[in-house]
């Protein structure tokens, strides 16, 4: 039976890992990141992989970076025929990636060699983009670079935010995977180099990038809200203090005014100018507040219309 070394760390990766054991695969390990404290009791707390592999009783290994030799020698010592990755978070060193017979393989959330990188999701629905989908390569040396073994796009709605892709594109991987994995194994899968001069880039979000620039357009800034819900989330600053967007639209109201200035009150949501036309937020976050609507921030407005976001 082939060994497999099985390597992710977010909720992405939970339903890929349930469906290698379901389906009888031999997983000889799991690699995941490290417990990190989350919260503000900064609590340690297992990666989504860590708590799946241990429900299914499988040896878990979370080296704090595999370029240490010591971390590196735990994993080659395995001595897997094929090593898996979905959203690892680590770039596995050339030795690791030469070790398998089968090779090192892994489930991108993009349709390569579109959107290479950590944040392929959110960069997809900030860009507008209608359709994404999930690619199935070997790895290789150079990020997001390898031979493309299969592919499935997946369309992208105006309701849809990145918290809703991951869900649909976890499917997605799942399912692609499994109809694809036999093929690895005996040798018969597609194997296309990518054109790498069509590549583009996702990067992971900086916090500069989380900032509404309010001289964009609506649209514009519509999608970046999209594209960091539910997190890190898009934010303004008012009084000096941090507001965080969770969700708005583009408004028909389209008086003048400047970016960033408040047009209008309504019941449910707050008018905001941008550089062409207005967004309608619906879902906020003042700062050192829960999230909550724009309907119950209202009842005691701390804006009033004609107030400026910076």
């Amino acid at each position: 039976m082939t060994k497999i070394v099985f390597m992710g760390t977010p909720a992405f990766s939970v339903p890929i890992l349930r469906m290698l054991s379901e389906e009888g695969h031999d997983i000889i390990a799991v690699v995941t990141q490290p417990d990190r404290p989350v919260g503000r009791k900064k609590q340690m707390t297992p990666t989504p992989v860590k708590e799946e592999a241990l429900r299914l009783g499988l040896p878990v290994l979370q080296p704090e970076k595999l370029k240490n030799p010591e971390e590196l020698e735990e994993v080659l010592a395995l001595e897997p025929d094929l090593i898996i990755t979905a959203a690892f978070g680590q770039i596995l060193p050339k030795e690791l990636l030469d070790a398998p017979k089968l090779g090192a393989i892994n489930v991108h959330a993009s349709l390569l060699p579109e959107y290479r990188g950590g944040a392929p999701i959110h960069q997809a629905v900030i860009d507008g983009k209608d359709e994404t989908g999930v690619t199935i390569m070997y790895m290789a040396e150079k990020l997001d670079a390898g031979d493309i073994i299969s592919q499935q796009a997946e369309a992208i709605t105006p309701e849809d935010d990145t918290g809703s892709m991951f869900d649909k594109l976890s499917v997605v991987g799942t399912d692609l995977l499994k109809e694809t994995l036999p093929s690895i194994i005996d040798g018969t899968n597609a194997r296309i180099p990518q054109n790498h001069d069509e590549a583009t880039f996702a990067r992971n979000i900086s916090r500069e990038q989380e900032r509404i620039d309010w001289t964009q357009p609506a649209q514009a800034i519509v999608n970046q809200v999209r594209g960091l819900s539910p997190w890190p989330v898009a934010f303004t600053t008012f009084n000096d203090g941090t507001m965080k967007i969770w969700k708005a639209a583009v408004s028909e109201h389209d008086a003048a005014g400047n970016p960033g200035q408040v047009l209008a009150l309504d019941k449910d949501a707050i008018i905001v100018k941008t550089g062409t036309g207005a967004i309608a937020v619906t879902e906020l976050q003042p700062s050192g507040k829960k999230r909550m609507t724009a309907k119950d921030y209202l009842q005691a407005p701390k804006l009033q219309a004609g107030d400026l976001f910076e």
